[in-house]
């Protein structure tokens, strides 16, 4: 006792120090009920005592004192309501306490009434009995919220954490269940003051006692006059202009905005706080997220082999982890990056227990090597996704480009006519439109050779060459946003390489559901491409990094500009000009009819190249590129002189 009672009245800095203080022994509590068991009778006695004097003389106080007494305790052994940690009470306690004094209350009644019948006099004042109840019920609970809400307060002061202030947007149950929790949590990371909705016009509606503001009426005065620091999105009802509106609104009134995932996604026991995280930029995109039909892809992958190349990268990567999930006959996955492809299958070997993997340690443009590959192996479908994508790198290295991304194409398609695989899916990029890099370059060559390839020998083989063109990935290996992440960590500066650039942003997943997508919806020969929606300014894409992050653009975090790098372009575009496009099934998806090459033209210019790559200078190298890409125009680049050149001639 003496133990106790020395760590719960220990001092550190003038403050009561609990935190070494874990629980009440259970001895300890039944004895404080008890007790407090014993106060409530001497209360209902004091009251009874001014209604009348006349009590039943059978029994003496002490024996109604102690009948009372042990009747309690049984009671409370029965429903166990010492086992539970006081300072973590809940309303199951205050159940266990309500059960505990009812039973006792009907015990006495019953036993009063039959002492009666029996003897012939009771034992106690029936009014007494009840009143004591009443009591003793309320001292029990009361005792236990004392306890919770000491317990609570100091720990806050000694965590030295302070709430924020916040409100949920959305009126649904996943929104008043996340705030219900919220409130149980301790210590608090937020205080949840009201909703947000959009679905009641009701001004004195309140949830949990929190008021529900309509938040197309003036809601950002009503969250500043609450004092509230965040909006926490719950909702996933909101258009992609709804929730951007919200968000712009908040960002410019310095409010913090934060998101959570549904409670069902997770795992029991997890703190809800520390999964509320702050709203993320890939949540900002200029659009609606892509919806596509899930069971025609279900339907073609079932069961077969899948062979991805590039699979431990980040596009592949993805690509693998959703054909995964349509229960395919085996995946193999081929990439040249030792590390990433290790990490890659310890992943998937915790995800996809039923799911049969091959890893091939493999470069592309090892054509020997990938023909033990198709020889082991009966592949149905090959999504390539394995090239060099680094605008400046790649500019550097020319020759790299040419042996990776168009030869290794070439060597995957090759075998795949040879082994009469079904579908061949080719991931590309919109930087092949009218390219001013030579990653772009060299990428619309790969289209140039998939589709030639089949366009020429469409009557003899069986294999359809499909490729899909998107714009910038979000979050994948070399993307803004990563860099801009780190950048915002570090304290800034962003740099940025030109105050008016723009690009294309979709997600990985979106943009590994368009290859999916175009997999199974090709005819062979096609290029799909993805209506990205409005392009998106860098600069602003940074400022709204920096004001997500709780910061102030300009102030916390600087913006550098650094100049264009080498072959990198102000915008992108997704057609090369003379091109048209023509719909598909699906609004956002659209087929680009581009001028078809001559395969025998196009294979020998490749033949070409790949013997310059080898042994030739790089300004030989991007030359015969731009022979074969004529709308190639070099960009802040040394290979512009070539242009000039050219032209002269």
């Amino acid at each position: 006792m003496n133990n106790i009672f020395t760590k719960l009245f220990s001092y550190t800095s003038n403050e009561l120090d609990i935190r070494k203080f874990r629980y009440l022994p259970r001895w300890l509590v039944l004895v404080i009920d008890l007790t407090l068991v014993l106060v409530s009778i001497f209360i209902t006695y004091v009251i009874i005592k001014e209604l009348t004097s006349s009590f039943y003389p059978y029994f003496s106080a002490t024996q109604r004192i102690s009948t009372i007494l042990v009747t309690h305790l049984v009671f409370f052994l029965v429903f166990k309501t010492y086992a539970g940690l006081i300072r973590h009470s809940s309303t199951v306690d205050a159940f266990k306490l309500m059960m505990a004094t009812g039973f006792t209350f009907g015990f006495l009644i019953i036993g009063n009434y039959m002492f009666n019948a029996i003897v012939g006099e009771k034992i106690f004042l029936t009014i007494g009995l009840v009143l004591n109840t009443f009591v003793s019920f309320t001292l029990l609970y009361v005792f236990r919220l004392f306890v919770k809400r000491v317990y609570e307060y100091f720990k806050a002061a000694s965590s030295g954490v302070k709430s924020m202030k916040a409100f949920i947007l959305g009126l649904n149950e996943n929104a008043i269940s996340t705030a219900s929790a919220m409130d149980l949590e301790h210590p608090k990371r937020f205080e949840v003051v009201g909703f947000l909705s959009k679905k009641t016009a009701n001004k004195r509606l309140r949830v949990l006692d929190k008021p529900v503001v309509h938040y197309s009426d003036k809601f950002i005065s009503k969250i500043q006059n609450a004092n509230a620091e965040a909006v926490i999105f719950t909702a996933d009802y909101l258009s992609f202009e709804e929730q951007y509106a919200i968000v712009e609104d908040c960002l410019n009134h310095d409010i913090k905005v934060f998101s959570i995932p549904p409670l069902q996604d997770l795992s029991e026991g997890e703190s809800i706080t520390k999964k509320i995280k702050r709203f993320q930029i890939e949540d900002l995109l200029n659009r609606n997220p892509i919806r596509l039909n899930d069971a025609n892809k279900r339907n073609a992958l079932t069961g077969k082999t899948i062979l991805v190349t590039g699979g431990a990268g980040s596009i592949g990567s993805e690509i693998v982890r959703q054909v995964a999930s349509y229960e395919p006959k085996q995946i193999i996955v081929l990439d040249q990056a030792e590390t990433p492809l290790h990490n890659l299958s310890l992943e998937l070997s915790v995800n996809f227990l039923d799911v049969p993997f091959e890893y091939f340690l493999c470069d592309v443009r090892n054509k020997e090597r990938l023909k033990m590959l198709f020889e082991t192996f009966d592949i149905d479908y090959i999504y390539h996704a394995a090239a060099y994508k680094h605008v400046p790198i790649v500019e550097d290295n020319p020759h790299e480009a040419i042996l990776t991304n168009i030869m290794g194409t070439r060597n995957i398609a090759d075998l795949a006519v040879a082994h009469k695989v079904p579908y061949f899916v080719m991931v590309s990029t919109d930087k092949a439109v009218n390219p001013t890099n030579v990653m772009g370059a060299s990428k619309r060559v790969a289209e140039l050779y998939v589709q030639s390839l089949f366009f020429a020998k469409a009557d003899t083989i069986k294999t359809k060459f499909i490729t899909t063109r998107f714009g910038n990935v979000l979050g994948s290996n070399g993307s803004v946003v990563p860099l801009f992440k780190k950048q915002i960590e570090q304290g800034g500066p962003i740099t940025i390489t030109h105050p008016d650039i723009i690009r294309y942003f979709m997600t990985i997943p979106e943009a590994c559901q368009l290859v999916l997508e175009a997999g199974v919806m090709g005819a062979g020969g096609e290029i799909f491409v993805f209506d990205m929606g409005d392009p998106v300014k860098i600069k602003d894409l940074a400022t709204r990094m920096i004001q997500l992050a709780g910061h102030t653009p300009g102030v916390d975090i600087r913006i550098e500009y650094t100049g264009l790098r080498p072959g990198e372009k102000l915008y992108e575009e997704l057609l090369n000009d003379g091109s048209r496009v023509i719909p598909t099934h699906h609004h956002k998806i659209m087929i680009s009819k581009d001028e078809t090459q001559d395969f025998e033209i196009v294979s020998a210019s490749i033949n070409r190249m790949i013997a310059c790559s080898i042994s030739e200078s790089k300004e030989t190298v991007v030359s015969e590129l731009k022979e074969l890409v004529p709308n190639f125009k070099s960009n802040n680049s040394i290979f512009e002189a070539l242009d000039k050149k050219l032209s002269i001639n």
